[in-house]
């Protein structure tokens, strides 16, 4: 097994950040060491890594457009900008992108938008080929339009799901050659704003975090037509706990045992062990991640360990995750990552 594992931090460049960040996760010393920016972007906030770890996508902004920013991952796990798409309006907030490196999509907050692009054999970006926009609204005081907050690719890639924080809907659209037809639509609860999927190995159920609610939503998941239907909500914070608390990441255990989630206000990861059975959720505990605001996190390669990255305080904090209880050892919460969004690793 490697004992190192290239990571990135997607990052806001409002304050001090520079851009993207590369740092390396040693699993002899148990310790993330050389945070260093590998990109100058604007908010590249959102990033995501091709399976064969040949290139890298990132949100960005670009004066007063947003788009994606396409880069050649060199060996040493340095970044070479390949080219970017942008478009008037704010920057996506997700990015995502297909197995074969064929098709990236991205979520926009702000302009209602989900966007697909076809890439070139260099992994360079083609114009969009397919745009769909969406309507709604919900109760909450957030939800005065759609904003979509995730558009990634279901298991068999057949399907790709948008999930809607303003209408409080999921949406599954047939993807085909980039192009997107609508198929399904799944409503959460009023005011309960979905932010994020995350689904089971077993391709049978999905899991989506809410940031409103602080909940997480178990889904049985019909891989023929794409639809949804609700089986189980589960809290993520503490019953007495009535501070601020906005939902975040949503992230499984490939052995399909585990769900773990981010609280930002509470600032902890939650710990939930799913019923092989039925896939249904049993709270196992919270783990502070000793930082404020942890907008996202990733279990690293081996899924031996958990980095979780606090926005607020621009810090990231390392876990050693126990594979058979699931819970969470804190083993360093003082690693610089200035700004820090999320957190992804090269495949192992």
């Amino acid at each position: 097994m490697a004992n190192q594992y290239i990571g990135y931090i997607g990052t806001y460049t409002k304050e001090e950040s520079e851009g993207v960040y590369k740092f390396t996760l040693d699993t002899d010393q148990e310790q993330i060491m050389g945070v260093t920016p590998v990109a100058k972007l604007q908010n590249p906030t959102y990033l995501t890594v091709t399976n064969d770890n040949k290139y890298l996508y990132a949100v960005s902004k670009e004066g007063d457009n947003g788009g994606v920013q396409s880069f050649q991952i060199k060996e040493t796990g340095d970044l070479e900008a390949l080219n970017s798409q942008a478009s008037a309006g704010s920057p996506p907030c997700h990015v995502s992108v297909k197995s074969d490196n064929s098709n990236v999509v991205t979520a926009n907050y702000h302009t209602k938008k989900v966007e697909s692009y076809l890439t070139n054999e260099d992994g360079s970006l083609k114009p969009v080929v397919d745009v769909a926009e969406h309507e709604g609204s919900g109760p909450n005081d957030r939800q005065e339009k759609p904003h979509m907050h995730f558009a990634g690719f279901t298991p068999d890639e057949k399907f790709l799901i948008a999930i809607d924080l303003g209408s409080d809907k999921i949406i599954t659209y047939k993807i085909e050659a980039g192009k997107l037809t609508k198929v399904s639509t799944f409503e959460t609860k009023a005011g309960s704003g979905p932010r994020h999927i995350a689904f089971h190995p077993s391709e049978k159920y999905a899991y989506v975090m809410t940031e409103l609610t602080s909940e997480v939503i178990v889904l049985d998941y019909n891989k023929e037509d794409g639809s949804f239907n609700e089986k189980q909500t589960i809290k993520a914070i503490p019953a007495d706990y009535t501070d601020v608390n906005d939902g975040s990441g949503i992230h499984l255990t490939r052995d399909g045992k585990f769900v773990y989630v981010a609280n930002r206000g509470h600032n902890s990861i939650a710990q939930f062990a799913i019923n092989e059975d039925n896939g249904a959720l049993t709270f196992v505990e919270w783990t502070s991640t000793e930082g404020n605001w942890p907008r996202d996190f990733v279990l690293d390669p081996s899924e031996k360990y958990v980095v979780a990255a606090n926005q607020k305080s621009g810090t990231l904090t390392l876990f050693r995750r126990d594979e058979q209880t699931g819970k969470l050892t804190k083993l360093q919460s003082d690693v610089k990552a200035p700004e820090a969004v999320c957190v992804k690793f090269l495949h192992a």
